[in-house]
């Protein structure tokens, strides 16, 4: 549910206003669930037994309160709360009284028919805590709902989906945007906007078209060539800029669309975030993506993380040995030559949305400049930084008309603050060009069409380009990869943002320009890696800089963040490099795809472990269309009535089974078994069913398969017991859950499997030295650790050890599965999660982990970091010393065979 329901929700509550059910009703209207809220009304749920009181656990305390002080009962209240409420509310049904017992902010004290005005006291009941939400954006909020609401009329009134009206629709709303940001900022006379319309149109809406069609005409032609216009509207100032050149058809109103322009007046429009409200306007434009309006954006924080280490640093340290040299030597010319650079640098979004990584950069540039006019103190400063300096390419026409107006925005904004430093500033009217902000689709643009670049220019590229793994494509995305990759081996497996690495590879490549994206980090890890690192190498480029995977997180409900890396590109060069984590950064020799410290090593599928490690193999694919699998329901059905069919059963397992104790089933038929299995009607139903779901498909192999349609694809089985290993596990666990299972248990497809393993090797694969490879190189499933045999497995830089090391695995591995059993009713899932893992089992896996890693080294490794580069140093000397023993191997058999 978006904000916008929800104070709707609270207006209709208070208009058919109810003492009886006002406190569930409230409930109800942030969406909390309607049984449970029926329970709390038959008192079921309602842990106090006081008329008049309503104690939910974790929810609310609610009391009616009509003859003693609300102030002092509300305090006590809160100050004995027995249930873990987070609200506490007492009202006599004229004063309404809230304290949210988790924050400590003031209290709520207001008149209950103002309850609407302030919906966002209760936000944490919709899921969305109130502290970041208001305190990152408050103004932008209340903006883009109001805009949200008179976007909603417009629509009502104007029921025309056609792509003139959407975009004459778009364009309306920005120049909208425009003049009542422009009426609160001294561009305009304050409220001089809002006035005309309602001092000099009908009431009804019925001429406000005409008039505004009128008014952006006069907005785009200079006063000198007006002719005669009625005061009211020659008053206003020449705009220019664009903003208003087109001719577009203003969409109809009624008297409530016009009463919603006027009310956009009443906000104070000069504290509005360019860079916030711009994301968040987009997200008011497609209703489906409103619920929390602060969450549309990109944060400072998050693009700072992007621009300073890849020309904002650089800049800064540039400023600070300037300003030395003015200081000690008084030679201003360093200062000169810094201003210079200023205003020739360009700044490249090629996936700018709204405009969030322009916006900040171009604030970022005007902040430097004025500290660098600061110490020349001498000249008269204007600003030398333009909007003609920042290139973007957005493929959505309303983001792309947001983004030209935020960046207007933002220099006006920069522009006042440039008044308060010096007492003089560049004029905001009339407006220059904003910026050059082209719609369309990076894919298939030349990028060098939109940022021209000659000799001598100083290019970043830079932004939050879109992922989508090649599952989830769709048709359009998959024919960008073609014409960006095409001749490219398995191109149709990469992630889309590889579209925007190779093009701003191609872009910066033999020059010294710089890039920088975030991406998910699937494009550091598994099939990705061998994909669309070699090409980049290809064109002599290096990693200059990476932050290191870390959540991508915004106030969402129930969204714990995707994981994301940031990647910088460079041309070859002997510069320092960084690699930046959580709360620090590391000089690094190379960074390398996986964004560790260590040589250029591009980690391929191998069918056999580099480490001779025993053969680990996909687990048993069925290929049945779900006919020879069976829940416990199903088996026991048919059992109850052919008790024979019994021993066709086996308990059929997977990563979801496994981690979290489930149970499901599948025939597993031999073939001596298969009149046994004919004979039980049930079950030759099911063989037939398999049969036709296999003779139906359109791959040739599974045709053939159907000649066998009571027996899976796969058919392994352990003589004795088998190692089963999950294809994904929860990326909060700090181990991936493995475990053995007897020799009557079939492993399924959704794991991997070493039959009748060694308990050595459950120790090794159950490591933390193993978990971080795979955490590394692995691939993921959305935010899942993905484990692969053919990538993390096999290619396990494990050295050879002795029976003794083996034993000493072996006995951690077996206290690790008695630690386990000391816990036998709960599932895997329960005793990995990290909050709750048991002492004896975390402590288990330390001596484990201590055992694995001696067979390494006999110093203990002091972080995560330094068992990587260990490992990839490992590696590369094993792949080195493969490729000896290939060579030699050649070499001798060529010398056998000119012997014979």
């Amino acid at each position: 549910m978006d904000i916008f329901q929800i104070e709707n929700n609270i207006q209709k509550l208070i208009d058919s206003f109810s003492k009886e059910t006002f406190i569930y009703n409230l409930l109800l209207a942030y969406d909390l669930p309607k049984a449970s809220i029926t329970r709390l009304q038959k008192g079921n749920l309602n842990l106090s037994k006081v008329k008049g009181e309503i104690s939910w656990k974790k929810r609310v305390f609610f009391k009616e309160v009509f003859d003693d002080d609300l102030h002092v009962t509300i305090s006590s209240l809160a100050n004995n709360i027995q249930h873990e409420e987070r609200f506490v509310i007492v009202t006599d049904y004229e004063t309404f009284l809230a304290i949210d017992t988790k924050t400590q902010d003031p209290p709520l004290d207001i008149k209950l028919k103002e309850l609407p005005k302030h919906y966002d006291f209760f936000l944490p009941w919709a899921g969305m805590e109130k502290a970041q939400y208001q305190n990152e954006n408050p103004a932008d909020v209340k903006a883009a709902e109001k805009m949200a609401k008179l976007f909603d009329e417009i629509k009502k009134d104007n029921p025309d989906n056609s792509p003139e009206f959407i975009h004459g629709l778009n364009v309306f709303l920005c120049r909208l945007l425009f003049c009542s940001f422009a009426e609160d900022t001294n561009i305009f006379k304050k409220n001089q906007f809002t006035n005309a319309i309602a001092s000099h149109t009908q009431a009804d809406g019925s001429d406000l078209n005409t008039y505004l069609e009128k008014f952006f005409e006069v907005l785009n032609t200079p006063e000198k060539e007006r002719g005669s216009l009625p005061a009211y509207l020659n008053d206003f100032p020449y705009v220019n800029g664009g903003l208003f050149r087109e001719k577009i058809r203003v969409p109809i109103f009624t008297r409530r669309s016009r009463q919603a322009i006027i009310d956009n007046g009443e906000l104070d429009w000069s504290i509005i975030n360019p860079d916030i409200f711009g994301s968040m306007m987009q997200a008011v434009m497609t209703p489906e993506h409103r619920g929390g309006l602060g969450i549309h954006y990109t944060s400072v924080p998050n693009i700072m993380r992007v621009i300073e280490p890849l020309f904002l640093n650089d800049l800064r340290e540039a400023f600070e040995k300037s300003k030395e040299e003015a200081k000690n030597k008084g030679n201003q010319k360093k200062l000169n030559e810094l201003l210079h650079r200023l205003e020739t640098i360009k700044i490249f979004d090629p996936a700018c949305g709204s405009g969030n990584f322009l916006i900040i950069a171009y604030k970022e540039l005007r902040k430097l400049e004025m500290e660098i006019y600061k110490e020349r103190r001498q000249t008269m400063p204007y600003s030398l930084i333009s909007l003609r300096q920042f290139y973007g390419i957005e493929l959505d026409d309303f983001a792309h008309e947001i983004a030209q107006l935020s960046l207007w925005l933002a220099e006006h904004q920069m522009n006042v603050e440039f008044f308060k430093q010096f007492g003089c500033t560049n004029p905001t009217l009339p407006l220059k060009e904003a910026g050059n902000i082209v719609q369309g689709n990076a894919c298939r643009i030349n990028w060098e069409t939109v940022c021209p670049k000659k000799e001598g220019d100083e290019v970043y590229v830079l932004g939050n380009p879109p992922y989508q793994g090649a599952r989830k494509q769709k048709k359009a995305q998959k024919e960008d990869i073609e014409v960006v990759f095409r001749g490219f081996p398995k191109y149709k497996n990469l992630d889309y943002i590889a579209c925007w690495f190779y093009k701003a590879g191609n872009y910066i490549k033999e020059s010294n320009h710089r890039a920088a994206f975030v991406s998910t980090d699937s494009i550091c890890q598994g099939e990705q890696v061998e994909l669309i690192w070699p090409p980049l190498f290809d064109l002599h480029l290096e990693i200059d800089f990476a932050y290191q995977s870390f959540k991508w997180k915004n106030n969402a409900k129930d969204n714990a963040g995707v994981s994301v890396v940031i990647i910088g590109l460079r041309c070859l060069s002997k510069n320092t490099k960084f690699i930046y984590f959580e709360n620090r950064r590391k000089q690094a020799e190379n960074i390398n795809p996986y964004l560790i410290d260590a040589a250029n090593i591009i980690i391929p599928k191998r069918k056999t472990s580099i480490s001779r490690l025993p053969r680990m193999s996909f687990g048993n694919m069925p290929n049945d269309g779900g006919h020879l699998i069976l829940s416990t329901e199903e088996m026991d059905k048919i059992i109850s009535s052919y008790p024979e069919s019994s021993v066709l059963f086996r308990k059929f397992v997977g990563s979801d089974e496994f981690i979290n104790s489930l149970k499901r089933w599948c025939l597993w038929i031999e073939d001596s078994q298969l009149d046994l299995a004919l004979s039980i009607p049930p079950i030759k139903d099911r063989v037939n069913k398999c049969k036709q779901h296999r003779l139906e498909s359109k791959d040739s192999g599974t045709n053939k398969l159907a000649e066998r349609p009571h027996t899976f694809r796969d058919l392994n089985e352990a003589k004795n017991h088998s190692l089963i290993i999950p294809s994904v596990s929860s990326e909060r666990r700090e181990y991936f859950p493995i475990g053995f299972l007897s020799q009557n248990e079939i492993i399924s497809n959704a794991a991997q499997a070493v039959y009748d393993a060694e308990m050595y090797l459950f120790g090794v694969i159950h490591s933390k030295i193993h978990n971080v490879w795979v955490r590394s190189i692995g691939g993921k499933l959305e935010t899942r650790i993905r484990y692969s045999a053919e990538i993390c497995y096999n290619n396990f830089p494990f050295p050879l050890i002795s029976d003794q090391r083996k034993e000493e695995i072996a006995i951690c591995g077996r206290r690790i599965l008695e630690e386990r059993e000391k816990h036998s009713e709960k599932t895997l899932a329960e005793l990995y999660d990290p909050n709750k893992m048991p002492k004896g089992l975390r402590e288990a896996h330390r001596l484990n982990d201590l055992a694995v890693e001696r067979c390494y080294r006999s110093k203990p490794f002091e972080s995560d970091e330094e068992r990587l580069e260990h490992l990839f140093k490992r590696y590369e000397d094993m792949t080195n010393f493969e490729g000896l023993e290939k060579k030699l191997s050649s070499e001798t058999n060529k010398t056998l065979k000119v012997r014979v």
